[in-house]
């Protein structure tokens, strides 16, 4: 039986293990890879291979790596695909290359659509205190995330989730189901569902001012936004002129609104911070140019810290 012919597009670790779950599965021959450009990085901003072109590379598969995916139409026309897919471009895929494949272009993407379009959505069921996420495999049109939907498989959050640890559970999950997904489309054994467009909601894209904390709000909401901005761009407040990030607080709410919000205190010997309304004891915090500690570390080198009011 002959293979079904992909290229498969994506750039960051999310994308990984459905680019390795295809390049496993028998049934597909990979023909090209498209990943975002190199970036530099790290303190010497040096340019460094995205995840999935590591991949790629790893398993002799030809990479592209254009500013805009429409530069190589003639490229991807020339390959006859049946289909191209889609995870973590972080680009806007143009019509003239979701008319290429025979199929279409199908796309993975990281929430239960049609709830959470755009591009934090992993952030978003964290941040909203939602008790489960999930994956959908959808085919792609020319807006963003509205596409049918060929598949979903939702997940519960628990109590501790980030942002990334949940990127890390969709990714193997649509890796799980994207093979058998893609052959049953292409077979006609499942058909895709319209979007239900009243229910959509979107989430933009987030920037480092995104994760600076609000102490006014309640304890339960600044809780769950540490763990949504985890670890990019993480949630973090202002000491003396300094990004202080918080990385780790406990769960539990202290009923203590006795402070200011924004105001340091120890409580049961644990650093704690007052909120809006309730309390929330910090385990683990980073001062800008430091290493990351845990609260008892921090608080032995800034012996002043305790009544320090952050924001």
């Amino acid at each position: 039986m002959s293979k079904y012919k992909l290229a498969f597009v994506g750039t960051p670790k999310f994308a990984v293990p459905c680019l390795t779950a295809l390049l496993n599965d028998s049934r597909f021959e990979i023909k090209a890879v498209i990943s975002q450009p190199d970036m530099p990085s790290g303190r010497s901003m040096e340019f460094t291979p995205t995840p999935v072109k590591v991949v790629a590379e790893a398993n002799k598969i030809t990479v592209f790596q254009p500013q805009k995916i429409s530069q190589i139409v003639d490229e991807l026309r020339a390959m006859e695909l049946d289909a191209i897919v889609v995870v973590a471009y972080a680009q806007i895929i143009p019509e003239s290359v979701l008319s290429l494949p025979k199929f279409g272009c199908i796309n993975v993407h990281g929430s239960l659509l049609p709830k959470y379009r755009g591009a934090s959505v992993l952030q978003a069921p964290i941040l909203n205190n939602e008790t489960d996420s999930g994956v959908t495999i959808m085919l792609m049109d020319k807006t963003l995330d509205t596409g049918p939907i060929l598949r979903q498989r939702s997940v519960k959050l628990s109590a501790e989730e980030t942002a990334e640890t949940l990127g890390e559970t969709l990714s193997s999950l649509g890796a799980e189901i994207l093979p058998d997904t893609i052959v049953s489309y292409f077979s006609g054994d499942i058909k895709a569902v319209e979007q239900d467009n009243s229910l959509a909601n979107y989430v933009g894209r987030l920037e480092k001012k995104d994760g600076i904390i609000d102490w006014s709000q309640d304890a339960k909401k600044i809780e769950c936004f540490t763990r949504a901005m985890a670890p990019w761009p993480s949630a973090w407040t202002w000491l003396a002129g300094k990004q202080l990030k918080i990385l780790k607080v406990d769960a539990l709410m202290i009923p203590i609104n006795s402070q200011k919000p924004g105001k340091t205190f120890i409580y049961n010997s644990n650093l704690a911070v007052q909120c809006g309304h309730d309390s929330l004891i910090v385990r683990k915090l980073q001062l800008e140019g430091k290493k990351p500690m845990a609260a008892e570390e921090f608080l032995r080198g800034y012996n002043d810290f305790i009544g320090t009011v952050l924001g």
